[in-house]
């Protein structure tokens, strides 16, 4: 998220905004406390994403929280989803994710703590801030008497930081029956904003089949699948293909080190950023690999899809405006970042092309994945207001 996209791109200037609505405002105040507290519970849970007892823990919490909101809660595979029937005509859907990239103890060394305007906690920006700001938004709209909505979903998934093997079809096709799509991934603190896409994740490997032979007697009777595999991972380490972005992290060769290796693998990560990035990826290395350095070896290449890109729609980035006017409406800015290289669960959201789909509605935070992951407190009155305002206007559209 490096640049943003001007404000007059979008057609989004803040002058002229509409006033706020002081009683939401004033209710997303009344909630921040309450908030807080549900985050600090969550972020006292450790659930990474192989902490299948934590993620549990987790999951019993946020359906308990929403069946007392009045949602009928369905389990399954980890996953937690709530639906809440309305009086509308729009269909709703709000994502986020229980699970963080941090091993079981974690807390022994991260604590949560609060220092000033910020506060520290294992995955409390990542996703554990979305998890509270779904359940204290519905919590207060609906004290608000708001029903304006045929159905709302909630989905808390379990694997996102794995790239949502259980988790990402469900919510792929649960988005195809909604409207509109709010997903509650953290947003930067540099500037408070929403993000128009993030990456697909897809593996790339590679396989060179030559021929073994004793390394020291015979070594020119074999076919070296590793100098092959070296050959072939230099010339495709920069391949530029629009689209499709492919760095090579992992290698294995050989059996023993006195053996000519028959075979030589490498796999690597691949970031897409078009829908037929991965097509286009595998042709151009296929054609690269296609000559052999090392005679009478083979070099066979695949790429395995993962999580699908998120690309804003047009429709999403006129919804995306119309945040920045409500964000405006209580006198803050809202930065609309044109791309992450990290990949989000809106990709799996937005694959059917049915919702309109916006990313990144949780708080304000930073040091996601790392050793003090925070989020600022003053963020939170904002995106309550924000959310709920979206959530309102997304209601009441035609």
């Amino acid at each position: 998220m490096k640049r943003l996209i001007s404000a007059a791109l979008l057609g989004t200037a803040l002058h002229g905004a509409m006033a706020a609505d002081q009683a939401l405002l004033e209710a997303a105040r009344t909630q921040q406390a309450p908030l807080l507290a549900t985050l600090k519970d969550l972020v006292l849970i450790e659930s990474g994403s192989s902490d299948s007892a934590g993620l549990a823990r987790v999951a019993d919490y946020s359906a308990a929280r929403l069946k007392a909101l009045g949602a009928a809660v369905e389990r399954k595979d980890g996953i937690v989803t709530g639906r809440f029937s309305g009086k509308g005509r729009k269909k709703l859907m709000l994502i986020a994710h229980m699970d963080t990239v941090y091993q079981p103890g974690i807390l022994a060394t991260q604590p949560y703590r609060v220092d000033g305007n910020r506060i520290y906690g294992p995955g409390i920006a990542d996703d554990k801030s979305g998890v509270a700001l779904i359940l204290h938004t519905i919590e207060m709209l609906h004290a608000r008497g708001w029903h304006d909505y045929a159905q709302l979903t909630v989905i808390f998934n379990p694997d996102e930081e794995i790239g949502s093997p259980a988790s990402g079809e469900w919510i792929a096709s649960q988005a195809a029956l909604h409207d509109f799509v709010f997903s509650c991934e953290p947003n930067g603190v540099q500037a408070e904003g929403l993000l128009l896409s993030a990456s697909g994740i897809a593996t790339a490997r590679m396989t060179v089949e030559g021929r073994a032979a004793h390394a020291g007697v015979a070594p020119k009777s074999g076919r070296n699948a590793l100098v092959e595999l070296s050959h072939q991972v230099l010339q495709t380490q920069d391949i530029n293909v629009p689209g499709a972005q492919l760095n090579w992290t992992r290698a294995n060769a050989g059996l023993a080190t006195n053996q000519i290796p028959a075979s030589a693998t490498v796999q690597g990560d691949v970031r897409l950023s078009a829908t037929d990035g991965a097509e286009r990826l595998l042709q151009a290395l296929n054609q690269k690999v296609a000559t052999p350095l090392v005679p009478d070896t083979v070099t066979k290449v695949e790429i395995q899809p993962g999580r699908p890109p998120f690309i804003a729609t047009d429709a999403a980035r006129t919804w995306a405006a119309k945040a920045q006017a409500i964000y405006g409406e209580i006198g803050r800015k809202l930065a609309l970042y044109p791309a992450t290289g990290g990949g989000t669960d809106a990709g799996y959201a937005s694959r059917s092309g049915k919702a309109i789909v916006l990313e990144a509605f949780g708080l304000a935070g930073d040091g996601m994945h790392a050793k003090d992951e925070y989020i600022t407190i003053d963020s939170v009155v904002p995106r309550l207001y924000l959310l709920s305002r979206m959530m309102q206007e997304a209601g009441a559209s035609q």
